[in-house]
């Protein structure tokens, strides 16, 4: 376990378990949507107290989208704490003065030069405090596009992510904010970094990461082909296949089901599985590579095998032996899925407005850490817990009561 990471006067919040690793870290921030709040989730998993500041007069406006990024707010707020500050009033100024003084860790994903504009950058803010590591997180990092605004499907856009996820010419972004989500996964990356080398320094640093990078790395792989192969890339939808069975069958309840083979010793399982020693007796499949030459010509076969057998029968032959094998799903079949619910992995969630689900905790075991030692969350209403925070860092009732009735606060 990291020692001495927070200043003094951090202690007085409601304190995480002991033994997760960032217990008594303190983190305030400032973010909304996806990115910033995803560096929040995953520091608040790992045991830091996350202070979400959220404007006036209702708070992060994440909390009331619909459509595509409806329950974003949810999935990504939990485990922390909410307070409503006008950070553009001079009081509101010097709730965050305070408010950093005995942070460890800001985390920002403002539009770029805004957090400076309001007097919340790294400089105005790390002369409160120079132990601060300061998380800025933007849709590019400083280059010639710095200025622009950023988004996720922009960055699957702009980085050729999503000209390999859809058909050729049509490109088609991922059905998930993965460029937000990763773009937040590295700045905690770069935040755990910089708690370890202030172990050495005493000193904080600014971290910096952005959707567009994020997104470029994400693709850099297929970059990496092109310079190898000297060929184009082409798009999943009709690259040439590594391997000849990579892909979903239908099976005879009318299921999806994905089955990959992608070596010699799988192929042999494969077919010894099905009695079908007369495939392994065929030159033309003796190999990977001559069965990825002659994948058309295979793949009927595999075909009539799966539209044989239903979903459950088909997995229940295939995983035994090795053969990577798995149903297509939904996000609705997930709930229940008994390996996610495995070693409390899924947390009971408690949304606003009171509904409950059971939601993905970090994809993470720690030998030291047991996965369920934190097996409820709660998402924040708006402003809840302003009153604890700000007796926290030494604002009296007569003071809190004061900041509300001249709506600094909520």
């Amino acid at each position: 376990m990291l020692q001495n990471l927070s200043v003094p006067g951090s202690e007085t919040l409601e304190a995480k378990p002991a033994h997760l690793p960032l217990a008594g870290i303190k983190v305030v921030e400032f973010c909304h949507i996806a990115m910033g709040p995803t560096v929040g989730l995953i520091l608040a998993e790992l045991g830091a107290d996350v202070i979400k500041v959220e404007p006036l007069p209702n708070g992060d406006r994440t909390r009331y989208l619909k459509g595509h990024i409806a329950g974003a707010f949810g999935y990504f707020n939990r485990f922390k704490k909410s307070v409503g500050v006008d950070i553009k009033t001079d009081k509101g100024k010097e709730i965050v003065k305070r408010l950093v003084e005995n942070a460890d860790v800001v985390t920002e994903n403002f539009g770029a030069g805004t957090a400076d504009r309001i007097g919340i950058g790294y400089d105005q803010l790390s002369k409160y405090n120079d132990r601060l590591i300061y998380c800025s997180l933007k849709g590019f990092l400083p280059g010639p596009y710095e200025d622009r605004a950023g988004l996720d499907e922009l960055a699957q856009i702009m980085s050729g992510l999503a000209y390999m996820t859809g058909p050729l010419g049509q490109p088609l972004r991922a059905g998930s904010s993965i460029i937000d989500i990763g773009g937040g996964m590295f700045g905690a990356i770069g935040i755990l970094a910089a708690i370890v080398q202030r172990q050495v320094t005493g000193k904080g640093q600014k971290v910096e990461s952005a959707l567009y990078e994020t997104a470029v790395f994400f693709t850099g792989q297929h970059m990496a082909g092109e310079a190898h192969t000297g060929k184009k890339a082409l798009p999943y939808p009709v690259r040439e296949r590594s391997w000849p069975i990579y892909e979903t069958f239908e099976t005879a309840d009318g299921r999806s089901v994905f089955i990959g083979v992608t070596s010699d010793k799988q192929w042999q399982a494969f077919c010894t599985a099905f009695g079908r020693q007369d495939l392994l007796a065929m030159p033309e499949y003796k190999t990977n590579e001559l069965r990825r030459d002659n994948k058309e010509k295979l793949r009927p076969m595999v075909v009539e095998i799966a539209a044989g057998l239903n979903a459950h029968e088909l997995i229940e032959t295939l995983a035994p032996i090795g053969c990577p094998v798995g149903l297509a799903a939904v996000p609705g079949d997930l709930f229940e899925d008994p390996h996610l619910n495995f070693e409390g992995r899924m947390t009971e969630t408690t949304l606003p407005g009171g509904k409950k689900a059971k939601l993905p905790r970090l994809p993470l075991k720690m030998s030291d850490i047991p996965t369920a030692s934190r097996p409820h969350s709660h998402v924040p209403e708006f402003a809840e817990n302003t009153e604890e925070v700000l007796s926290a860092i030494g604002f009296s009732s007569e003071d809190i009561r004061r900041l509300r009735d001249e709506s600094v606060i909520q």
